[in-house]
């Protein structure tokens, strides 16, 4: 089984009504092609993965970070020939529409990641559940007695805005509502910052990809979900149960054999062998984890349409920090 095969799922209704442009490709330097995206697939397998393909072909993959949106709307713009993201496309309020800057791209699943929760090195809590952590989100648990750990209070840290890619995820695997508004302490641009609290801040905790927390190794820890650590094999198995996709974006009009290529490749067995070294899932090491995944998408799509579907934690629509 191809990881091609699977792109037209992955796309879904949105990108397939999506209008085509008329300019051509973005034209590929057949020495070097530029990445941009999340800093997620970055940690996860692109460094290793652009290392590998230089040594292998010549052609060097210039990496460029700025986040899961910057990955799809650079591709989208062709200001970038390959991007990476961490979360989907997103649709318009009411309607499965794509929004205008996502159009025109073409997500393929190559690995897979988690969502780990991530506290001080010296904080005594071990382990957290899914319902903390929506009550975490909410406000209701404030002092880190309630998660085990000492008599102090809990500080949160949230990165900004609502299409980041972990803060996305987390509002659809958790909550099921993508409009879900969190109540923290603390409101930071982007993960370097929340990460970098984590480690200074004895009472912080937020949530980053797996593969970045795992860099944070001797200054934070990751706690436990369900009594289930983020490790390899309980990513694979779906025992660890926030996990999600990582995406290699391209142009639907860039029919280019270097780009083309450079897919293939992360989807080969060489490219398959470089993930498992690093700790990364690839995708059809575990493609069974798609259907489970997807129902979530879909309960969250079905909130934002008012759809009538059970969705935990959907009362509160409230505010978004604490003063």
């Amino acid at each position: 089984m191809k990881v091609i095969h699977h792109v037209i799922a992955v796309l879904g209704v949105s990108a397939l009504i999506a209008s085509s442009a008329l300019s051509a490709a973005p034209a590929a330097d057949t020495k070097t092609l530029k990445w941009a995206g999340c800093g997620i697939s970055k940690n996860a397998f692109m460094k290793e993965m652009a290392t590998a393909y230089e040594q292998k072909t010549g052609i060097k993959i210039e990496l460029v970070g700025g986040g899961a949106t910057k990955g799809i709307r650079q591709v989208a713009s062709k200001e970038v020939n390959i991007g990476g993201t961490c979360r989907h496309v997103i649709e318009k309020e009411t309607t499965m529409m794509t929004v205008e800057e996502e159009r025109r791209v073409q997500l393929t699943p190559v690995a897979w990641d988690a969502l780990a929760v991530i506290v001080h090195k010296d904080n005594p809590a071990k382990n957290i559940t899914v319902q903390q952590i929506r009550d975490l989100y909410e406000g209701k648990i404030t002092n880190w007695k309630q998660l085990g750990g000492n008599d102090a209070p809990v500080e949160l840290y949230v990165r900004k805005g609502k299409i980041s890619g972990v803060g996305r995820t987390l509002r659809e695997l958790v909550f099921n509502d993508y409009n879900k508004e969190f109540v923290a302490t603390h409101v930071v641009p982007s993960t370097g910052p929340l990460e970098k609290a984590v480690t200074e801040n004895p009472n912080a905790i937020g949530i980053t990809g797996v593969s970045s927390a795992r860099k944070l190794t001797g200054k934070a820890k990751m706690l436990a979900l369900e009594g289930k650590e983020p490790s390899y094999e309980h990513i694979k198995s779906g025992q660890y149960v926030l996990y999600r996709p990582l995406y290699i974006v391209t142009n639907m009009e860039d029919h280019s054999g270097p780009v083309h290529n450079f897919l293939q490749f992360v989807s080969s067995e060489d490219g398959k062998a470089i993930m498992r070294k690093v700790g990364t899932v690839p995708y059809e090491d575990a493609v069974g984890l798609w259907l489970t995944y997807l129902d979530q998408q879909n309960k969250a799509m079905a909130n934002r349409l008012n759809v009538d579907e059970a969705t935990p934690g959907k009362k509160s629509k409230t505010s978004t920090a604490k003063k």
